[in-house]
C-alpha cells in the first residue's frame, strides 16, 4: 500500500501479477481486493490498468462516486504518469517526444499493438535519466493512454525495452522480466486541494540494470 485515503488507493503492484482473472483462471489482483476495504462496504475497484509484467503505481477507487470521477480524470488525460524503463541501446539526445499512432496488430493477436498512421493519436514524452554499457535508464511519460504505447513506442523508434516478450528480444520466460514501472502517478483528485502524488520504489528485478546506468537506490 503507497497510498490511501477516503476516496482512493494507490498500490504497488508486483510484475508478473495479471490485475484481472484470465480465462484460464490463476492468481490476480483482483482476487484480493476485499481484504483492501479498510471497513468500507465494498472492495475497491480498479480506477486504470497496468499490463501483468508492469510493476508499480496502480490507483484503485474505493467508492462508486469516486472510482468514477477517477475514471474521468484518466479518461481525459488530467492524471500525471511517469514509467521508468530501461531499454537496449537508447536515444542520442537527452530528451524528446514521441509522436506515432497505434493500431492493433490484428484480431487475432488481441490486444497487440503496431505503429499504424491510420491508428490512434499516442504521444510519449521521454527523458534519459542515465546510461550504461549498452543500456539507458528513460523516465517516460504517457501523454496518451494506448494499450502496449511505451513498448511499441519504444521498439519502433530502436531502443526496445528490455526483457519485451511482445515488441523487443526479451525471453518468453525467466530472465530479463520487462524493465517497465510505473514509478509516479500525480492524481488531482479534490479541487481545492494540491494533487496527490505518490512514488513507487523500484522493483528488485530492475535493479541490477538501473545501477549499470547510474540509479543510486532512491
Amino acid at each position: 500500500m503507497l497510498h490511501r485515503d477516503g476516496l482512493m488507493l494507490v498500490i504497488d503492484k508486483p510484475a508478473g501479477l495479471p490485475v484481472h482473472r484470465g480465462p484460464k483462471g490463476g492468481a490476480n489482483l483482483e482476487a484480493s481486493f476485499d481484504a483492501l476495504r479498510f471497513g468500507l462496504p465494498r472492495p475497491p475497484v480498479l480506477a486504470h490498468r497496468l499490463d501483468k509484467d508492469t510493476s508499480g503505481c496502480l490507483v484503485l477507487g474505493r467508492h462508486r462516486k469516486a472510482t468514477a470521477s477517477l475514471g474521468l480524470l484518466f479518461k481525459h488525460g488530467k492524471i500525471g504518469k511517469t514509467y521508468w524503463t530501461v531499454v537496449e541501446g537508447g536515444p542520442a539526445e537527452d530528451e524528446g517526444s514521441i509522436d506515432m499512432p497505434l493500431g492493433r496488430l490484428n484480431a487475432e493477436r488481441g490486444w497487440w499493438q503496431k505503429p499504424d498512421p491510420e491508428g490512434q493519436k499516442a504521444i510519449t514524452n521521454w527523458k534519459v535519466m542515465g546510461r550504461g554499457a549498452g543500456l539507458t535508464w528513460l523516465a517516460m511519460e504517457p501523454v496518451t493512454g494506448r494499450t502496449h504505447q511505451l513498448r511499441v513506442h519504444s521498439a519502433a523508434t530502436g531502443w526496445p525495452i528490455v526483457g519485451d516478450n511482445i515488441y523487443g528480444t526479451g525471453p518468453r520466460f525467466g530472465e530479463p522480466r520487462l524493465h517497465l514501472h510505473s514509478r509516479e502517478i500525480v492524481v488531482p483528485i479534490s479541487r481545492n486541494k494540491e494533487p496527490i502524488r505518490v512514488v513507487a520504489p523500484a522493483p528488485p528485478h530492475m535493479h541490477e540494470r538501473l545501477r549499470a546506468c547510474g540509479w543510486n537506490g532512491d
